[in-house]
């Protein structure tokens, strides 16, 4: 790791699968020895609220879950709005960002009372805070495979293929065999395949 303690946040809001996601993503990285502490924070409601899971991740001693203030080191968004909130807080000239294009509109702007900004508005908030970004639709891709909620996972597969953690693919196929069918190890590992194809 190039940072100890390495500070991940993934965010995005209820029902994606996020908090799934940052337990994978942490006993994969327990396995390889090291400390992880994960932080969760929920908005409002169960589904459609903000979701936020702070990952400390250290080869010495575990860390309190809250990552300080600016001191981001990754953030990985599956909802685009949800990414510029996490940047306000934790962002600073060195964060790196995955972002999943494909938004959520929550009820305010489904309802017509509040508008949401423009991809393109967004991607210049992005450009201008992180040092390195990815942009794609990982909800479509996972859709194309048979669930949306696979963007979770396509998510996970980009962030071990940007090297920032020792995430490997063998170690992902290993910590979710135990818990999924043969057909779903198969699916899970075909999303990882495909965020990690996003990455270059």
């Amino acid at each position: 790791m190039r940072y100890d303690p390495y500070n991940l946040i993934i965010t995005g809001v209820g029902g994606q699968g996020n908090v799934i996601s940052s337990r994978i993503i942490g006993n994969m990285l327990s396995e390889k020895g090291f400390f992880v502490t994960i932080g969760e924070t929920f908005g409002a409601s169960q589904r459609g609220g903000s979701v936020m899971s702070h990952l400390r991740v250290s080869s010495r001693s575990t860390l309190s879950p809250q990552i300080p203030a600016g001191r981001a080191h990754m953030v990985v968004s599956l909802e685009p709005t949800e990414t510029l909130s996490v940047l306000n807080g934790y962002g600073n000239p060195e964060v790196k960002v995955i972002c999943n294009t494909r938004p959520t509109h929550p009820i305010g702007v489904i309802s017509g009372r509040l508008s949401y900004p423009s991809m393109e508005d967004i991607k210049e908030w992005i450009n201008a805070i992180a040092s390195k970004k990815w942009f794609f639709d990982a909800t479509e891709m996972a859709t194309a495979i048979g669930d949306p909620i696979f963007a979770n996972i396509i998510m996970a597969g980009a962030l071990a293929a940007t090297g920032e953690l020792p995430l490997e693919r063998e170690t992902f196929k290993q910590s979710i065999a135990s818990k999924f069918s043969a057909d779903k190890v198969i699916l899970n590992l075909e999303a990882f395949d495909l965020g990690a194809g996003m990455i270059t």
